[in-house]
């Protein structure tokens, strides 16, 4: 177990996240493939290329789990109870085949739940592009969990 308990967290600090993948063809066929979206902008070449972005997108939906995925050992790995939320998200620029994504996360809140036996964490979690010169942010959203407290972990 690598994930943080409730009071590991801080609120402003920043987990710059070591885990990277580049994202495959394959890896976003299967993605629509399993949630059935069959978006011709995300399979289709031909009809990708008539569009602004000239080749196919990676579906956003993959784009964030996969950023969420990415956070999991140094955040909420073996730590928590269930994600709460997923709010404020956001797609400032596609994500392409070929992309390598890098993901960091900042604590924004945290609050002891109401027994004050676990915790709530939320944080804000940031998506980029890093082989791309400009590494854009291509996803960003607000992520809230409910955490374990160190006391109570052999509760849950």
């Amino acid at each position: 177990m690598t994930g943080l308990y409730y009071e590991d967290f801080a609120v402003g600090q920043t987990i710059e996240h070591d885990r990277r993948r580049t994202i495959t063809e394959s890896d976003n066929q299967q993605f629509c493939d399993m949630t059935m979206n069959q978006q011709p902008l995300h399979l289709d070449a031909a009809f990708a290329a008539d569009t602004q972005f000239g080749e196919r997108l990676v579906n956003g939906l993959y784009t964030m789990s996969l950023a969420v995925g990415i956070t999991i050992p140094e955040t909420t790995d073996g730590t928590i109870v269930a994600n709460l939320s997923y709010d404020e998200v956001e797609h400032p620029a596609p994500v392409f085949h070929g992309d390598t994504i890098r993901v960091q996360s900042t604590v924004t809140d945290k609050r002891e739940t109401s027994d004050g036996e676990r915790g709530v964490v939320t944080m804000h979690v940031e998506a980029f592009a890093v082989n791309r010169e400009d590494e854009p942010l291509v996803c960003e959203f607000d992520r809230t969990v409910l955490s374990l407290k160190r006391e109570h972990e052999a509760d849950g």
